[in-house]
């Protein structure tokens, strides 16, 4: 079979998607902005996705791309770029990496795009491969587990810890995430759009008391309200997906089954 191209390939969805096509015996090429040796049965090739230099010799002879690359500020540019040389490249199945509520959630003024503007990024990276001519599915997937333990971290440094009121989030497991990928990318493209999201939908409340609890901490949870029509769309659900819950691992298993929890306790001495 022809080989398959990952962007975004050393990232949390791509390493996750590289490790599932290896395990299926596929041939795997991943796109590096520095040249690196093939390890693992991996080829690296050398190309930038926001200047396009190197794009064209990377897709040569590919079959299909899995897009992970999501680099924040340029996500609309990276995906023009390797949508349009996909396209030119006859590449027969472009799989890309969206979020749900990528065009739902309003970013109106420059608070929404401040707290919130991840969302409007994505929904012109996904119109950028939409328009692009290529042959393309875009999966969307609701806040990565690690996304949102990375968020709780940083936020329960404060011995008061701020808690959006009535936002719900959808957390789901990275690698279920990059199971359908690797799932999508042999079938026929979609020209539209796939969501997934993980297996509950909880509040913002819900999510920092189970990360202290995991971590053995305390500390003080102060609602917080914030404006804006970002904001609005999220207390209004945009950012979720219920009828799409099929992620397999909770917020809970997560917290208590890996590394969160030996860090915490090693912490804790």
């Amino acid at each position: 079979m022809d080989p398959i191209l990952v962007t975004g390939g050393t990232g949390t969805a791509g390493r996750l998607v590289v490790a599932r096509l290896r395990e299926a015996g596929r041939d795997v090429r991943v796109l590096t902005r520095s040249a690196r040796p093939r390890a693992d049965g991996v080829t690296y090739v050398t190309g930038d996705l926001t200047t396009g230099d190197g794009v064209a010799a990377a897709l040569d002879g590919v079959g299909s791309v899995i897009n992970c690359a999501g680099a924040n500020g340029i996500h609309e540019q990276v995906a023009r770029t390797l949508a349009r040389s996909a396209a030119a490249a006859g590449v027969r199945h472009l799989v890309h990496l969206s979020v749900v509520g990528a065009e739902r959630v309003r970013v109106r003024s420059r608070f929404d795009r401040q707290s919130f503007g991840y969302f409007d990024e994505m929904r012109h990276g996904e119109l950028a491969v939409e328009g692009s001519g290529a042959a393309w599915t875009t999966l969307r997937a609701t806040q990565f587990h690690d996304l949102i333990a990375t968020a709780a971290g940083f936020l329960v440094k404060s011995p008061v810890v701020p808690s959006l009121t009535r936002m719900r989030f959808q957390p789901v497991e990275a690698d279920d995430v990059a199971a359908r990928l690797v799932a999508l990318v042999d079938g026929e493209p979609h020209r539209g759009y796939v969501e997934i999201g993980g297996p509950e939908v909880l509040p913002m409340k819900e999510l920092l008391r189970q990360y202290l609890d995991a971590r053995g901490l305390r500390r003080v949870l102060l609602p917080v309200r914030l404006p804006g029509a970002a904001a609005a769309s999220i207390r209004d659900g945009a950012n979720l997906t219920p009828d799409h819950a099929d992620g397999t691992r909770t917020w809970a298993d997560f917290l208590t089954g890996g590394s969160l929890a030996a860090r915490a306790a090693a912490a804790r001495g």
